[in-house]
């Protein structure tokens, strides 16, 4: 059953909160807030105590770390001047000088000065006195000091821990690791003890006290690796002013005077590196501008011998005159070339008249005035041949007039034309062949002069290419004669201003853990913490708390406020305001009473529901007492307990159930027979009877209005205490009938979500005369009253009665308040 009732319980919180969402959005509510911080001021104290102490036991806890700086200024001057580079030495210094001491930083942070630290300073044996929490490093005030040589293989014991306890002045004792197991040595100072990686001999110093025998010590060999990431970890520099040329640098360590010593050191070792770097700068110039001057010079060579070799190549020594010789000649070949080409055309033609007999001879004319191309020809012998042929035409033209084709002579003639027509024009012939082969020559010749005359340019282009790097070198050769005899006088390569503005102090107070900024940490962590608490208990608060939130929250009249009750602890709810009328609670009743008579003043007779949403909201408890107070007031009052699932009210003024509204509404009884007298002599009661299976077709009949009109004649006020309206119907049934339906709240018990039931109540069955209680209320959720009641958890709790108050212990008075 239990199971149950919480199941409908989380799913009337369920649906109460989706409504609650639906109907109206969330807010701050001050009210509460203020309450719940109230509540956790108790805590956040706590809080803020617990971080203050937590800086406490961190500053207590924590090694202080120290740090000692120095500020050196650093003028760098190029030897851009030197080289008579002086407008870009201007433009350098102007735009590089971040750079430069970027570089100075890095030099500063390298190897080379880590080096030197290692071999001026003793880094590599670490010696350390053990505390109760915390280890302090001895630098220079160790009173005793470690000689060790490494053996083969003893790598593996650096960067471990040797124990040490002097046994006596005399004797100690050494502690170490070897092969995963713990060795012990006892020894004699200046006594040498050999372990698988070194060879030591303790020896005291003038720090040796005899109190020393008591404490504990231990040292640590390091490596280079170590002491190099130990070094880069701790030492800090950085760009102070870039106009001024300054850097700080600094170094941080659990030990002041290590921290100093470090400082100082490195600044020693940077002006010797410094110094150094300028000496080797200065010879490498020297011997920079030597190796430039044989190079320029081996270049020079190179640049002459190619423009030689080039020049050679191409027979030119002069580009421009043979250019001109080139042009003339082309012009020259040219003209031959068109004399050719006419002579070739002559010889075509004539073999072309000679072919077609278009060559006739007339009388009284020569050859040469017959064939002008004759007297143009080069060739005598074909001019002959030619006027041969034209004589032997003229002969037989004289002869043809006289004779017949068939004529002997005729015949002879056509037979020597014919011989010297194949004289002509094999010499035709020949003649065109050489003159085509003169011609192709001649074209060639051309070819070539033109190929040549398209090379020169390239060929001048090329020269003057080479001549420039011969120039350049034999310019830069003297130059550097000229600035290595400079150098020589100079003999600086970079002239350097160093100056330390600060020098290494020993710090007095640490850097870390700052103690104002460690407690504002634990303070602001504590307030943090407690705002979270209270922000986290504000939003995990869903009851109600007080009266406020009450009238906030519904739409209905508060009819009063029921303070806790405390004096007794009671396991049923029970009718107390008859035992202490003069009672905190008793008053509120009345109260309460006072403002009912408002709500219905016209009618002499009132039916009064009092209902909750689920039970354990004192709903029987209110509903008794108010009826004692009514009745007090000389009103004849009668209490009906509907809620037949769990009756209680019989169990207040301990009594039967044997019969009941129930059996009435079943015919089995009369009323008359069910009520039930109390102490008070104007107030009866009528339980709620067995159980029936339909209760809420019980209240529906018409018998159960009958019911309400027989007490009607007899009662003047009647008091229902209906089943809880969260869970079942029962209730709202009883409530339309009611004149004044009350519903009962629980402080601190019944959730916010349940407010909007009653808001839905109005909402739905249009319950305009629903009022509100807020029970069990505390001092700070009521208005004036410092009194109340409680009662457990449960359908039928225990209620607290008035009683003798009992002083509370500082125990429980700190619990009360932390709850």
């Amino acid at each position: 059953m239990a199971l149950n009732e919480e199941a409908e319980l989380e799913d009337l919180v369920r649906s109460a909160g989706g409504e609650a969402d639906e109907d109206q959005g969330g807010g701050l509510d001050l009210t509460t807030l203020v309450m719940v911080a109230r509540k956790s001021l108790p805590w956040v104290l706590l809080l803020v105590i617990l971080g203050l102490l937590s800086s406490w036991l961190f500053l207590r806890y924590t090694s202080p770390v120290y740090q000692s700086s120095s500020v050196l200024k650093i003028d760098e001057k190029t030897e851009a001047g030197v080289l008579g580079l002086e407008g870009l030495g201007k433009m350098v210094e102007q735009k590089q000088t971040i750079a430069q001491l970027s570089g100075e930083i890095e030099l500063i942070k390298s190897d080379l000065i880590y080096r030197r630290l290692r071999d001026s300073l003793d880094l590599e044996v670490n010696y350390y006195a053990e505390g109760t929490v915390l280890e302090t490093e001895l630098y220079r005030t160790s009173p005793f000091k470690v000689d060790y040589e490494t053996k083969a293989g003893g790598a593996g014991q650096l960067n471990t821990k040797f124990g040490l306890r002097f046994l006596s002045p005399q004797q100690v004792e050494l502690t170490y690791q070897e092969a995963g197991q713990e060795k012990t040595d006892k020894a004699n100072i200046n006594e040498v003890i050999e372990t698988a990686g070194f060879r030591f001999k303790i020896q005291q110093t003038s720090r040796f006290r005899p109190t020393d025998v008591e404490r504990s010590f231990y040292f640590i060999i390091r490596d280079d690796a170590f002491i190099n990431g130990y070094l880069s970890s701790n030492l800090q520099v950085q760009v102070v002013n870039p106009d001024a040329n300054t850097i700080s640098i600094s170094f941080t360590d659990h030990n002041p005077l290590k921290a100093h010593d470090i400082v100082n050191k490195v600044d020693t070792a940077y002006l010797v590196e410094k110094i150094q770097r300028k000496q080797e700068q200065s010879a490498k110039t020297l011997r920079y501008l030597a190796e430039q001057s044989d190079e320029n010079r081996q270049l020079l060579r190179q640049a002459e011998e190619q423009l030689q070799n080039y020049m050679k190549q191409n027979k030119l020594f002069d580009a421009e005159s043979e250019l001109g010789s080139l042009t003339g000649t082309l012009k020259e070949q040219e003209k031959e070339r068109q004399e050719l080409q006419e002579q070739l055309t002559l010889l075509r033609n004539l073999n072309g008249q000679i072919e077609q007999n278009r060559f006739v001879a007339v009388e009284g004319v020569s050859a040469e005035q017959s064939i002008p191309a004759l007297a143009e020809l080069k060739s005598p012998e074909l001019t002959e041949r030619v006027s041969e042929l034209y004589g032997l035409q003229l002969d037989i033209n004289r002869i043809s007039n006289s004779y017949t084709p068939e004529t002997q002579t005729i015949k002879n003639l056509q037979q020597q034309i014919a011989f010297v027509k194949r004289n002509i024009m094999q010499l035709l012939r020949q003649n065109q062949q050489l003159l085509q082969r003169q011609l192709d020559q001649m074209n060639g010749k051309d070819n070539e002069l033109q190929a040549r005359l398209a090379e020169l340019p390239e060929i001048k282009t090329q020269i003057e290419r080479l001549r420039r790097p011969r120039e350049l070198y034999e310019k830069y050769s003297l130059l550097m004669m000229d600035k290595t005899l400079e150098y020589n006088i100079a003999r600086a390569g970079i002239t350097a201003d160093f100056q330390v503005l600060s020098p290494a102090n020993l710090p007095n107070a640490p850097i870390a853990p700052v103690r104002a900024m460690v407690y504002a940490i634990g303070l602001a962590a504590g307030l943090v913490l407690g705002l979270g608490l209270i922000a986290v208990r504000y939003l995990m608060h869903n009851t109600v708390t007080n009266v406020g939130e009450l009238e906030r929250n519904t739409s209905s009249p508060v009819l009063g406020v029921i303070p806790t009750y405390d004096k007794e602890k009671m396991s049923v709810s029970k009718l107390i305001v008859d035992k202490n009328p003069k009672s905190a609670i008793s008053e509120a009743i009345r109260s309460i009473r006072t403002n009912l008579e408002f709500m219905a003043s016209s009618k002499k007779k009132r039916l009064i529901s009092v209902t909750s949403t689920i039970s354990g909201e004192g709903k029987t408890f209110v509903t008794v007492n108010l009826a004692g107070i009514i009745a007090a007031s000389d009103q004849r009052v009668v209490i009906l307990d509907l809620d037949m699932r769990k009756p209680k009210v019989n169990l207040a003024f301990n009594a039967e159930n044997i019969k009941g509204v129930s059996t009435i509404l079943i015919d089995k009884h009369s009323w008359q027979e069910c009520i039930q007298h109390t102490t008070i002599p104007t107030l009866d009661f009528i339980s709620a009877g067995p159980t029936p299976p339909n209760p809420s077709e019980l209240i529906l009949s018409s018998r159960f209005d009958d019911l309400i009109e027989h007490l009607y004649q007899f009662y003047d006020v009647i008091i229902i205490d209906t089943p809880p309206v969260g869970l079942v119907t029962d209730g709202i049934l009883i409530m339309r009938k009611a004149d004044v339906p009350i519903y009962i709240v629980r402080a601190n018990y019944s959730k916010k979500a349940f407010l909007k039931n009653i808001n839905k109540l109005i909402r739905t069955n249009g319950f305009t005369k629903i009022t509100t209680i807020l029970n069990d209320a505390k001092a700070s959720g009521m208005y004036g009253y410092g009194y109340g009641y409680g009662y457990g958890q449960g359908y039928g709790q225990g209620y607290y009665e008035e009683a003798q108050a009992q002083p509370s212990s500082v125990v429980e008075k700190i619990r009360k308040r932390f709850s």
